[in-house]
């Protein structure tokens, strides 16, 4: 239990005698005491009463003995709380106990289904795709942790009209030279070939119209052919995963086609619930609220006019399957916020034909662009869109040569892992540690850099710990008293025993970069009371209790930088 929380439950009750009803008590940190709460003055206009008056009332009632060496009155009504450093340095205690380091599994565990990454088949994976793979993977990792199941689906675009172009290219160039092309990664020329011969050559695209209808239709071997396409475009979308370290496997790939037999069920059921309308020769249904900018109904066109099925069909069939099938409650949504408007309208539509009524819900985790230097969207130098494995790929050689001039000593292939460790986590850092409902500069200088608020300034505090048990070879005394007398202890202690409120409140809002600012705030409590606190030069009793502070940071550090996906080298 965190602080703020025990402060709550103990003046609950307190609040609740004095105003007869419950009260939220609104503890914060103040820097005019550890903790202050401010309810008094809301609760004194309500009675009628002075503020300072009810604030004295209810630290009589307060059961706060154990916990506060100070509980005051302050000021027109605030109540004033410093905690006793026995009670902290108790928390401490059993933070560092428990392999979990405070944060309770979940008490209801749900079904998560995380929706992210969604590359094209067929198309190279650019510089777009890299937030929803870094942010949708931190949801998973995190939610996993807390005990939820969770379930990674990685909604691949490999259906539809342009696959006839593509299918007919692959003959064109034959199956050995197909695969031969695709297996580099060399997915950009291939659609860009198979584009350019589509709009010159008439031709070839009756070929590929007809060969649309044959694929719809389920030929045998245009199946196959399409098949090829989509493994090999799989195969590379796994080599970026593991460059980039992410926990997608091939597992978790859904493409739009598995969701092709559940289109049809769909919008039966959107039917006879008598919620299709036509309009303009296209079933749709129109959510209420959704209108236009011309103040006009806005539909959500499930069955196009000429009878395909457009994305909120797939979209919608996939909540339906997701909450019938799967039971999840939760589904989460890891797409730009240029597509807000269309999950609103998809998931009110869900909510109307009762495939998403409570416990369950869904979640647009909604995200900013990438710009370059110049404030505008990254661009390579051609002005095309940057390849995601180029950028990991200069990440790591840049941080492999910051790795190799400032630890010379170290061996080819631990720098190599080093670097690559600080590269991946440095380009994962600049997106989650930024709110991601903003646009962010992908900027190298600051990414990389062993100052401020970047990873490699967390890893670096990380592996700084990690040295002084290599030094003294033997790991930190866990059963010892935590002895808090310098304020830098004190300091490093308060930040130790919110770890468990940080992960708890980004597991429901999702943003990132509150658990990103929290690693580094402890980072720099810690780097504060390495400098005023001697550890290894201090006597018995204090050297145990800075170990087990060193000790429990870096685990500290260790877990939070995991659950954002970025790896702790033991030396940098």
């Amino acid at each position: 239990m965190d602080l703020e929380q025990l402060l709550t439950d103990r003046l609950t009750p307190a609040f609740a005698t004095v105003a007869g009803v419950p009260v939220n008590p609104i503890v914060r940190r103040s820097p005019r005491a550890d903790f202050q709460s401010d309810a008094a003055l809301a609760l004194a206009r309500r009675l009628g009463r002075p503020p300072r008056a009810v604030a004295a009332e209810v630290l009589e009632h307060a059961d706060l003995a154990d916990v506060c060496s100070v509980a005051e009155v302050s000021g027109p009504g605030f109540l004033n709380l410093t905690i006793a450093d026995e009670a902290l340095a108790g928390l401490v205690h059993a933070i560092a106990a428990d392999p979990r380091l405070g944060v309770p599994l979940a008490a209801d565990p749900e079904t998560v289904v995380v929706d992210y990454s969604a590359p094209n088949v067929a198309k190279e994976m650019h510089v777009g795709h890299l937030r929803s793979t870094v942010i949708g993977d931190a949801a998973a990792r995190l939610l996993e942790w807390l005990g939820h199941r969770v379930l990674r689906a990685n909604h691949l675009g490999d259906w539809g009209t342009p696959f006839g172009m593509l299918i007919e290219h692959l003959v064109d160039l034959g199956e050995m030279g197909t695969a031969q092309e695709l297996s580099v990664g060399d997915l950009d020329a291939f659609y860009k070939a198979a584009r350019t011969t589509f709009n010159a050559d008439e031709a070839f695209r009756e070929r590929a119209r007809r060969r649309v209808v044959a694929l719809q239709g389920g030929d045998p071997a245009t199946l196959r052919l399409w098949r090829l396409l989509v493994e090999q475009s799989e195969r590379y979308f796994m080599t970026v995963y593991d460059l980039l370290d992410v926990t997608l496997t091939k597992r978790d790939f859904h493409g739009e086609s598995s969701y092709n037999d559940l289109l049809g069920p769909a919008v039966e059921d959107l039917d006879r619930l008598g919620l299709l309308r036509e309009s303009e020769g296209a079933s749709c249904v129109f959510p209420p609220g959704s209108v236009g900018r011309d103040g006009e109904p806005l539909p959500l066109i499930v069955r196009k006019s000429d009878g395909g099925y457009g994305y909120a069909a797939t979209d919608l069939a996939a909540i339906r399957q997701r909450t019938g099938t799967l039971g999840a409650t939760r589904l989460l949504y890891v797409v730009g916020l240029p597509q807000r408007r269309h999950f609103e309208m998809v998931y009110a539509v869900a909510a109307q034909a009762g495939w998403l009524v409570p416990p369950a819900r869904a979640e647009h985790v909604g995200f900013g662009s990438i710009l370059g230097s110049d404030g505008r969207m990254l661009r390579s130098r051609a002005g095309g869109s940057v390849k995601l494995v180029g950028l990991l790929e200069e990440a790591i050689l840049r941080a492999t040569a910051l790795t190799r001039e400032r630890n010379p000593e170290l061996g080819e292939a631990e720098a190599a892992a080093v670097g690559r460790a600080v590269g991946i986590g440095a380009v994962k850092y600049a997106d989650l540690s930024s709110d991601r409902h903003r646009d962010y500069v992908l900027d190298w200088e600051r990414m990389l850099s062993l100052d401020g608020n970047t990873a490699p300034y967390l890893q670096y505090a990380y592996s700084r710990i990690r040295s002084i048990f290599r030094r003294i070879g033997t790991a930190a005394p866990l059963d010892t008293a935590i002895s808090l007398a310098e304020p830098a202890e004190r300091a490093l202690a308060f930040e130790l025993v919110g770890f468990g409120r940080v992960v708890g409140e980004v597991a429901e809002n999702l943003e990132f970069h509150h658990l990103a600012g929290y690693l580094y705030r402890l980072a720099a409590a810690f780097s504060a009371f390495y400098e005023q606190c001697p550890v290894l030069r201090a006597d018995g009793p204090v050297r145990d209790s800075r170990l087990v502070l060193c000790d429990l940071t870096a685990r500290v550090l260790g877990q939070g930088l995991h659950l954002l996906g970025i790896r702790t080298p033991e030396r940098m």
